[in-house]
């Protein structure tokens, strides 16, 4: 069957003014489905927009306010059934934990993990009803692994990955499925978007300072992704009818992970006699 014989089908993808989610906007659309796309800068989208017309529906989108993030799931519902979701949108604060605001903590889980299951959830119904759905979950290699200066972006990805590892296995009867995928370094734009804390004395010699230091030396050009590349492989997921339940993409990611897999594995097996140890005496 040629692409211009497969059933139109309806993307919403959160993110899409630039990196991986414009990419896939860009390939859904060139495989003639169509896409409501949210950014908030909607002028990055505008020679998409003028290539393919109506079948791209454009929606300036703060994730951090919860009301605006309802009244766009609803237009979008509205205008027609939705057949793949992708919670794309994202960013990092840098720095230690202790020098992390409350306003930071808060807008990084917000956008990284309220929003997404904010829209998951609003999703489910119409697809459940419909018969089925994809919901596609960008998380990173930080959902699986944790490093310095991180910590509010990783508790944001691994609560991504915990809250969508449950909801996969409650709506698979229902033919919804939820693929987590975990990107490496990606030249999305992605490392001269990195907010940085204020830098506190106590930290700038340690593994803070020199995480901070070398992250803000690291630019697009060193990072291993192709984003374009991604967005294929994403794509085919969408048509594959068992999609896999993690998608981990880059070589550093699958380095990455299957280091802390291995030591977390060895660390239980190590407390094996110990964990059966705290049951009741018989």
């Amino acid at each position: 069957m040629s692409t211009s014989d497969k059933p139109v089908r309806h993307w919403f993808v959160t993110g899409a003014s630039g990196g991986l989610g414009r990419h896939l906007v860009d390939h859904a659309l060139r495989h003639g489905d169509r896409v409501t796309a949210t950014a908030r800068r909607r002028a990055a989208l505008d020679d998409l927009a003028e290539t393919h017309g109506d079948r791209l529906t454009v929606e300036t989108l703060d994730l951090t306010r919860p009301a605006d993030v309802a009244a766009v799931v609803e237009r979008t519902l509205r205008a027609g059934p939705v057949d793949i979701v992708v919670n794309n949108a994202g960013y990092a604060v840098v720095g230690a934990a202790e020098e992390m605001s409350v306003e930071q903590i808060r807008d990084q889980l917000e956008v990284l993990l309220l929003a997404p299951m904010l829209i998951t959830r609003a999703f489910l119904r119409p697809m459940r009803d419909q018969g089925g759905g994809r919901i596609i979950q960008i998380s990173s290699m930080g959902g699986q692994i944790a490093v310095p200066t991180h910590s509010a972006y990783h508790a944001g990805k691994w609560g991504l990955e915990g809250f969508s590892e449950s909801v996969g296995r409650e709506v698979a009867d229902f033919d919804v499925h939820v693929t987590i995928v975990e990107p490496g370094g990606t030249r999305t734009g992605f490392a001269s978007a990195l907010r940085y804390t204020e830098e506190t004395a106590a930290y700038r010699d340690n593994a803070v300072g020199r995480m901070r230091r070398q992250l803000a030396a690291t630019g697009d050009d060193a990072l291993p992704g192709d984003p374009a590349k991604l967005a294929a492989v994403i794509f085919g997921t969408t048509r594959d009818p068992n999609p896999p339940r993690r998608l981990a993409l880059g070589s550093d990611t699958y380095d990455a992970v299957h280091a802390a897999l291995a030591e977390r594995l060895a660390a239980l097996e190590s407390q094996k006699d110990l964990a059966a140890s705290v049951a009741f005496t018989a």
